[in-house]
């Protein structure tokens, strides 16, 4: 999950446990949904690619931030890790991996990448997008379907949308656009 019960409560600034379960539904839906939205995981997990050689030296993760590259092969041949920026191998940082005396020969599906990405810790403004979310689905429950109330003369509009401005423009930055 991409964010914890205390910590939306404390957003929501509720002291009783009246919410928990309800929350705590609300919390997997916006983090499931979170995911989707971005095309991604965010938790640390081992991933396999096959992919397509480029005929360069360096491609992209499809998932990120690495943290280990546990194996790369092109055309069925290890390919070793470079002890240091003279020794032929590969070298990744978070998002690719880049071969020093090697190359991605072209070919189809003649790459593999086995490798560990993801975030150990959820870094805070992802956790912030989803603690509002999960707000916000709360907070509309007692208004479904209405637009705007009007009261003593006065009218109120409400947000209707999936994600707030606030957590579309982070949610922006984690997004996985291009297809592996």
């Amino acid at each position: 999950m991409l964010t914890t019960l205390p910590n939306v409560k404390a957003w929501l600034n509720l002291t009783t446990s009246d919410s928990d379960e309800l929350l705590t539904r609300l919390i997997v839906a916006a983090s499931r949904f979170i995911e989707s939205w971005c095309n991604r995981s965010f938790g640390v997990q081992e991933y396999t690619e096959h992919r397509n050689g480029t005929g360069s030296d360096m491609l992209m993760f499809g998932a990120w931030p690495v943290t280990a590259v546990t194996s790369i092969t092109v055309n069925g041949r290890p390919i070793p890790a470079a002890a240091d920026f003279d020794t032929p191998g590969y070298r990744f940082y978070d998002l690719s991996v880049v071969l020093q005396g090697y190359q991605f020969v072209r070919g189809r599906r003649n790459v593999t990448l086995t490798y560990t990405a993801g975030y150990a810790a959820i870094p805070p403004d992802l956790e912030q997008a989803c603690i509002e979310t999960v707000a916000l689905r709360f907070k509309e429950r007692d208004r479904i379907g209405h637009q705007s109330k009007s009261l003593a003369g006065e009218t109120v509009t409400f947000f209707i949308g999936e994600l707030s401005h606030s957590a579309r423009a982070v949610l922006s930055q984690y997004k996985k656009v291009v297809p592996i």
